[in-house]
Protein backbone atom coordinates (compact mmCIF):
# COMPACT_ATOMS: atom_id res chain seq x y z
CA UNK A 1 0.00 0.00 0.00
CA UNK A 2 1.47 3.43 -0.94
CA UNK A 3 -0.17 6.61 -0.25
CA UNK A 4 0.54 9.19 -2.78
CA UNK A 5 3.25 11.50 -1.98
CA UNK A 6 2.75 14.91 0.54
CA UNK A 7 5.07 17.00 -1.72
CA UNK A 8 7.02 16.75 -5.13
CA UNK A 9 10.11 14.43 -5.78
CA UNK A 10 12.15 15.00 -8.29
CA UNK A 11 14.09 12.57 -9.97
CA UNK A 12 12.46 9.71 -8.15
CA UNK A 13 12.34 7.46 -11.23
CA UNK A 14 15.73 7.61 -13.87
CA UNK A 15 13.62 5.79 -16.59
CA UNK A 16 9.94 4.11 -16.81
CA UNK A 17 9.49 2.05 -19.38
CA UNK A 18 5.23 2.96 -20.62
CA UNK A 19 5.07 0.76 -23.63
CA UNK A 20 5.02 -2.79 -24.02
CA UNK A 21 8.95 -4.46 -24.62
CA UNK A 22 9.87 -6.90 -26.58
CA UNK A 23 13.45 -8.76 -26.15
CA UNK A 24 14.88 -7.66 -29.28
CA UNK A 25 13.54 -4.04 -29.10
CA UNK A 26 14.25 -4.21 -25.63
CA UNK A 27 18.15 -5.78 -26.14
CA UNK A 28 19.18 -3.06 -29.08
CA UNK A 29 18.22 -0.18 -27.15
CA UNK A 30 20.71 -1.22 -24.22
CA UNK A 31 24.66 -0.99 -24.50
CA UNK A 32 24.55 -2.59 -20.78
CA UNK A 33 23.48 -5.61 -19.79
CA UNK A 34 20.08 -5.27 -18.53
CA UNK A 35 18.06 -7.13 -15.46
CA UNK A 36 14.55 -6.08 -16.24
CA UNK A 37 11.61 -5.83 -12.90
CA UNK A 38 7.63 -5.83 -13.69
CA UNK A 39 6.31 -4.08 -10.76
CA UNK A 40 2.87 -1.69 -10.04
CA UNK A 41 3.25 2.03 -10.91
CA UNK A 42 3.10 3.22 -7.50
CA UNK A 43 5.81 1.48 -6.62
CA UNK A 44 8.28 3.63 -9.29
CA UNK A 45 6.65 6.61 -8.43
CA UNK A 46 6.58 7.11 -4.98
CA UNK A 47 8.12 3.87 -3.72
CA UNK A 48 11.50 2.67 -3.05
CA UNK A 49 12.44 1.89 -6.84
CA UNK A 50 15.47 4.53 -7.56
CA UNK A 51 17.14 3.41 -4.11
CA UNK A 52 17.08 0.05 -5.28
CA UNK A 53 18.04 0.99 -8.77
CA UNK A 54 21.19 2.65 -7.77
CA UNK A 55 22.05 0.00 -5.11
CA UNK A 56 21.83 -2.53 -7.28
CA UNK A 57 23.76 -0.89 -10.29
CA UNK A 58 26.10 0.26 -7.95
CA UNK A 59 27.09 -3.45 -6.77
CA UNK A 60 26.92 -4.87 -10.42
CA UNK A 61 28.98 -2.52 -12.42
CA UNK A 62 27.55 -2.90 -16.41
CA UNK A 63 24.32 -3.90 -15.28
CA UNK A 64 21.23 -1.68 -15.46
CA UNK A 65 18.10 -2.21 -13.64
CA UNK A 66 15.16 -1.57 -15.70
CA UNK A 67 11.78 -0.81 -14.42
CA UNK A 68 8.53 -1.64 -16.43
CA UNK A 69 5.98 0.16 -14.39
CA UNK A 70 3.17 1.63 -17.04
CA UNK A 71 0.07 0.06 -14.59
CA UNK A 72 -1.14 -1.30 -10.99
CA UNK A 73 0.00 -4.66 -10.09
CA UNK A 74 -2.54 -7.12 -11.41
CA UNK A 75 -3.11 -5.50 -14.74
CA UNK A 76 0.87 -5.84 -14.77
CA UNK A 77 0.60 -9.78 -13.69
CA UNK A 78 -2.09 -9.88 -16.38
CA UNK A 79 0.45 -8.29 -19.28
CA UNK A 80 3.39 -10.83 -17.70
CA UNK A 81 0.93 -14.04 -18.21
CA UNK A 82 -0.16 -12.77 -21.98
CA UNK A 83 3.11 -12.26 -22.73
CA UNK A 84 4.61 -16.06 -21.55
CA UNK A 85 1.36 -17.14 -23.43
CA UNK A 86 2.53 -15.48 -26.18
CA UNK A 87 6.01 -16.62 -26.69
CA UNK A 88 8.22 -14.67 -24.97
CA UNK A 89 8.80 -11.69 -22.19
CA UNK A 90 11.16 -8.66 -21.46
CA UNK A 91 10.96 -9.52 -18.11
CA UNK A 92 13.28 -11.51 -15.62
CA UNK A 93 11.81 -10.16 -12.03
CA UNK A 94 8.07 -9.53 -11.38
CA UNK A 95 7.46 -7.27 -7.67
CA UNK A 96 4.10 -6.93 -6.62
CA UNK A 97 2.33 -9.90 -6.52
CA UNK A 98 -0.37 -9.67 -3.97
CA UNK A 99 -1.35 -12.87 -1.69
CA UNK A 100 -4.36 -13.24 -3.93
CA UNK A 101 -3.43 -13.47 -7.06
CA UNK A 102 -0.66 -16.29 -6.58
CA UNK A 103 -2.66 -18.87 -7.51
CA UNK A 104 -3.44 -17.18 -10.26
CA UNK A 105 0.03 -17.22 -11.15
CA UNK A 106 1.13 -20.48 -10.38
CA UNK A 107 -1.69 -21.92 -12.35
CA UNK A 108 0.26 -19.87 -15.44
CA UNK A 109 3.42 -21.05 -14.31
CA UNK A 110 4.50 -17.64 -14.39
CA UNK A 111 7.70 -18.05 -11.74
CA UNK A 112 10.91 -20.51 -11.67
CA UNK A 113 11.61 -21.87 -7.99
CA UNK A 114 13.92 -19.56 -6.62
CA UNK A 115 16.99 -21.05 -4.75
CA UNK A 116 17.31 -20.10 -0.79
CA UNK A 117 20.68 -20.00 -0.63
CA UNK A 118 21.20 -16.96 -3.58
CA UNK A 119 18.99 -15.04 -1.15
CA UNK A 120 20.52 -15.21 2.48
CA UNK A 121 18.25 -12.11 3.78
CA UNK A 122 15.35 -14.29 3.34
CA UNK A 123 16.71 -16.70 6.27
CA UNK A 124 15.54 -13.50 8.29
CA UNK A 125 12.22 -13.35 7.43
CA UNK A 126 9.65 -14.95 9.82
CA UNK A 127 7.99 -18.53 8.55
CA UNK A 128 4.50 -16.82 9.01
CA UNK A 129 5.26 -14.12 6.15
CA UNK A 130 6.31 -16.80 3.57
CA UNK A 131 2.69 -17.67 2.24
CA UNK A 132 4.20 -19.54 -1.07
CA UNK A 133 4.72 -22.90 -0.06
CA UNK A 134 5.63 -23.98 -3.04
CA UNK A 135 8.82 -21.73 -3.07
CA UNK A 136 8.16 -19.96 -6.18
CA UNK A 137 7.76 -16.33 -4.57
CA UNK A 138 9.71 -14.55 -1.41
CA UNK A 139 7.38 -11.43 0.33
CA UNK A 140 9.19 -8.16 0.91
CA UNK A 141 6.17 -6.60 2.34
CA UNK A 142 3.50 -6.68 4.58
CA UNK A 143 0.86 -4.92 6.26
CA UNK A 144 -2.82 -4.98 7.84
CA UNK A 145 -6.43 -3.50 7.15
CA UNK A 146 -8.51 -2.55 9.75
CA UNK A 147 -10.61 0.42 10.83
CA UNK A 148 -9.67 3.60 11.52
CA UNK A 149 -11.80 5.89 13.48
CA UNK A 150 -11.33 9.72 14.05
CA UNK A 151 -9.94 11.35 16.81
CA UNK A 152 -13.12 13.21 17.52
CA UNK A 153 -15.25 9.96 17.97
CA UNK A 154 -16.33 9.76 21.66
CA UNK A 155 -14.80 7.34 23.71
CA UNK A 156 -17.98 5.55 24.30
CA UNK A 157 -18.66 5.15 20.80
CA UNK A 158 -15.47 3.39 19.95
CA UNK A 159 -15.48 -0.19 19.00
CA UNK A 160 -13.12 -2.50 20.45
CA UNK A 161 -14.36 -5.81 19.85
CA UNK A 162 -17.18 -7.14 16.75
CA UNK A 163 -19.57 -7.18 18.75
CA UNK A 164 -19.24 -3.59 19.72
CA UNK A 165 -19.13 -3.23 15.80
CA UNK A 166 -22.63 -4.22 15.93
CA UNK A 167 -23.82 -1.73 18.32
CA UNK A 168 -26.66 0.15 17.45
CA UNK A 169 -25.13 3.60 18.45
CA UNK A 170 -23.03 3.09 15.49
CA UNK A 171 -25.65 3.37 13.02
CA UNK A 172 -24.21 4.74 9.82
CA UNK A 173 -20.73 5.86 11.38
CA UNK A 174 -18.55 3.25 9.25
CA UNK A 175 -17.58 2.99 5.72
CA UNK A 176 -16.39 0.15 4.28
CA UNK A 177 -15.74 -0.94 0.35
CA UNK A 178 -16.52 -3.27 -2.45
CA UNK A 179 -14.85 -6.51 -2.06
CA UNK A 180 -15.75 -6.71 -6.37
CA UNK A 181 -13.12 -4.10 -6.98
CA UNK A 182 -10.79 -2.76 -3.67
CA UNK A 183 -8.31 -4.57 -1.93
CA UNK A 184 -9.26 -3.21 1.58
CA UNK A 185 -12.70 -4.66 0.56
CA UNK A 186 -11.70 -7.53 -0.11
CA UNK A 187 -9.61 -8.12 2.69
CA UNK A 188 -11.90 -7.80 5.04
CA UNK A 189 -14.34 -10.23 3.47
CA UNK A 190 -12.04 -12.54 4.11
CA UNK A 191 -11.42 -11.56 7.48
CA UNK A 192 -14.79 -12.18 8.22
CA UNK A 193 -14.65 -15.01 6.58
CA UNK A 194 -11.91 -16.41 8.59
CA UNK A 195 -13.79 -15.16 11.61
CA UNK A 196 -16.88 -16.27 11.24
CA UNK A 197 -16.67 -19.74 9.48
CA UNK A 198 -19.76 -20.68 7.80
CA UNK A 199 -22.29 -17.62 9.57
CA UNK A 200 -19.94 -14.83 8.60
CA UNK A 201 -23.16 -13.78 6.31
CA UNK A 202 -25.06 -13.79 9.43
CA UNK A 203 -22.32 -11.09 10.62
CA UNK A 204 -22.71 -9.12 7.82
CA UNK A 205 -26.31 -8.78 8.10
CA UNK A 206 -26.42 -7.57 11.39
CA UNK A 207 -23.28 -5.19 10.52
CA UNK A 208 -24.98 -3.43 7.47
CA UNK A 209 -27.40 -1.25 9.39
CA UNK A 210 -24.00 0.53 10.84
CA UNK A 211 -22.30 1.41 7.10
CA UNK A 212 -23.01 4.55 5.54
CA UNK A 213 -21.69 3.64 2.49
CA UNK A 214 -19.66 0.84 0.68
CA UNK A 215 -17.51 2.62 -2.08
CA UNK A 216 -15.51 1.10 -5.17
CA UNK A 217 -11.91 1.90 -4.01
CA UNK A 218 -10.19 2.92 -0.47
CA UNK A 219 -9.28 6.69 -2.23
CA UNK A 220 -13.52 7.41 -2.13
CA UNK A 221 -14.13 6.04 1.22
CA UNK A 222 -10.97 7.50 3.03
CA UNK A 223 -11.60 11.43 1.23
CA UNK A 224 -15.33 10.84 2.50
CA UNK A 225 -13.85 9.86 6.28
CA UNK A 226 -11.65 12.81 5.83
CA UNK A 227 -14.22 15.13 5.19
CA UNK A 228 -16.17 14.42 7.94
CA UNK A 229 -18.95 12.28 6.92
CA UNK A 230 -18.15 9.23 8.87
CA UNK A 231 -15.66 8.90 12.06
CA UNK A 232 -14.95 5.27 11.25
CA UNK A 233 -13.47 3.60 7.89
CA UNK A 234 -11.85 0.34 6.82
CA UNK A 235 -8.14 1.40 5.95
CA UNK A 236 -4.75 0.55 6.68
CA UNK A 237 -2.96 0.27 10.79
CA UNK A 238 -0.26 2.48 9.29
CA UNK A 239 -2.77 5.23 8.99
CA UNK A 240 -1.85 7.54 12.25
CA UNK A 241 1.95 6.60 11.61
CA UNK A 242 1.38 8.47 8.04
CA UNK A 243 -0.89 11.38 9.50
CA UNK A 244 1.92 12.08 12.12
CA UNK A 245 5.52 11.46 10.36
CA UNK A 246 4.14 13.47 7.32
CA UNK A 247 1.25 15.96 8.88
CA UNK A 248 2.05 15.99 12.31
CA UNK A 249 -1.27 14.67 13.00
CA UNK A 250 -3.00 12.77 15.48
CA UNK A 251 -5.95 12.79 14.14
CA UNK A 252 -6.74 8.86 13.42
CA UNK A 253 -6.92 5.86 15.82
CA UNK A 254 -6.34 2.85 14.54
CA UNK A 255 -8.80 -0.30 15.99
CA UNK A 256 -8.21 -3.76 16.12
CA UNK A 257 -11.20 -5.61 16.68
CA UNK A 258 -10.89 -8.38 19.17
CA UNK A 259 -6.90 -7.88 18.64
CA UNK A 260 -7.21 -8.67 15.22
CA UNK A 261 -6.47 -7.16 11.26
CA UNK A 262 -6.73 -8.47 8.36
CA UNK A 263 -2.90 -9.51 7.05
CA UNK A 264 -1.46 -8.43 3.65
CA UNK A 265 1.68 -9.45 1.89
CA UNK A 266 3.22 -8.06 -0.90
CA UNK A 267 5.66 -10.68 -3.08
CA UNK A 268 8.53 -11.05 -5.70
CA UNK A 269 9.83 -14.03 -8.08
CA UNK A 270 11.85 -14.52 -10.93
CA UNK A 271 10.03 -15.10 -14.29
CA UNK A 272 10.25 -18.49 -15.30
CA UNK A 273 12.04 -18.03 -18.97
CA UNK A 274 14.92 -15.32 -17.38
CA UNK A 275 18.16 -16.26 -18.77
CA UNK A 276 19.20 -13.88 -15.78
CA UNK A 277 19.05 -16.16 -12.69
CA UNK A 278 21.65 -14.85 -10.61
CA UNK A 279 21.44 -11.73 -11.02
CA UNK A 280 17.75 -11.95 -10.17
CA UNK A 281 18.24 -14.29 -7.16
CA UNK A 282 20.54 -10.73 -6.09
CA UNK A 283 17.84 -8.60 -6.81
CA UNK A 284 15.71 -10.52 -4.42
CA UNK A 285 18.09 -10.60 -1.98
CA UNK A 286 18.68 -6.85 -2.03
CA UNK A 287 15.39 -5.72 -1.48
CA UNK A 288 15.15 -8.24 1.24
CA UNK A 289 18.31 -6.67 2.71
CA UNK A 290 17.79 -4.54 5.71
CA UNK A 291 19.07 -1.31 4.00
CA UNK A 292 16.16 -1.35 1.58
CA UNK A 293 13.58 -2.93 3.82
CA UNK A 294 13.52 -0.08 6.41
CA UNK A 295 12.75 2.15 3.49
CA UNK A 296 9.33 0.40 3.24
CA UNK A 297 7.82 2.10 6.23
CA UNK A 298 7.58 5.59 4.08
CA UNK A 299 7.41 5.03 1.43
CA UNK A 300 5.38 2.00 1.27
CA UNK A 301 3.62 2.59 4.30
CA UNK A 302 4.04 -1.15 5.12
CA UNK A 303 5.75 -2.95 7.61
CA UNK A 304 9.27 -4.35 6.39
CA UNK A 305 9.28 -8.56 6.40
CA UNK A 306 13.22 -8.84 7.40
CA UNK A 307 13.25 -8.82 11.00
CA UNK A 308 16.52 -7.24 11.21
CA UNK A 309 15.40 -4.14 9.56
CA UNK A 310 14.68 -0.89 12.16
CA UNK A 311 11.65 0.68 12.01
CA UNK A 312 12.04 4.80 12.15
CA UNK A 313 11.00 5.70 15.76
CA UNK A 314 8.29 7.29 15.18
CA UNK A 315 6.41 4.24 12.60
CA UNK A 316 7.13 2.06 15.43
CA UNK A 317 5.49 4.19 17.29
CA UNK A 318 2.35 4.64 15.47
CA UNK A 319 1.88 2.03 13.18
CA UNK A 320 -0.17 -0.67 14.46
CA UNK A 321 0.60 -4.71 14.16
CA UNK A 322 -2.41 -6.48 15.52
CA UNK A 323 -1.84 -9.23 18.16
CA UNK A 324 -3.93 -11.47 15.88
CA UNK A 325 -3.01 -11.23 12.17
CA UNK A 326 -5.97 -12.88 10.47
CA UNK A 327 -4.55 -14.68 6.99
CA UNK A 328 -6.32 -16.96 4.30
CA UNK A 329 -4.52 -19.84 2.75
CA UNK A 330 -5.00 -17.76 -0.55
CA UNK A 331 -5.28 -21.13 -2.68
CA UNK A 332 -8.12 -21.67 -0.34
CA UNK A 333 -9.79 -18.22 -0.82
CA UNK A 334 -9.26 -18.54 -4.37
CA UNK A 335 -11.11 -21.73 -4.69
CA UNK A 336 -13.92 -20.34 -2.69
CA UNK A 337 -14.24 -16.63 -3.73
CA UNK A 338 -16.20 -16.44 -6.74
CA UNK A 339 -19.12 -18.51 -4.78
CA UNK A 340 -18.31 -15.85 -1.12
CA UNK A 341 -19.06 -12.72 -3.46
CA UNK A 342 -22.19 -14.36 -4.52
CA UNK A 343 -23.12 -14.82 -1.15
CA UNK A 344 -22.44 -10.87 -0.05
CA UNK A 345 -24.44 -9.82 -3.18
CA UNK A 346 -27.06 -11.32 -1.82
CA UNK A 347 -26.56 -10.33 1.76
CA UNK A 348 -26.38 -6.80 0.39
CA UNK A 349 -29.12 -7.41 -2.66
CA UNK A 350 -27.69 -6.16 -5.10
CA UNK A 351 -26.72 -7.50 -8.28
Amino acid sequence: MIRPPVGPKEGIVRRIVLSLLVLGALGAAANAEQLVVYTYRSFVNWGPAAAIEEAFEAAHPGVDLVWVAPAGGPEMLSRLIAELASGGTAADVFLGISAMDLPRALAHAVFRPYDPALIPNLAQVPEDLLFDRTGHVVPFDHGYVTFVASAALREDLVPRTFSDLLRPELKGKIILQDPRTSTTGLAFLLWTVARFGEDWTEFWRAFLPNTLTITKGWSEAFAMFEAGEAPIVLSYSTDAAYAYITAGSLRYRILTPDGEAARLVEGMGIVRTSEKAELAHAFLDLVLSPKVQELIPTSQWMFPVNAAATLPPDFARYAVLPEVPVFLDPAYAAEHLEAWLDQWQQVLGTP
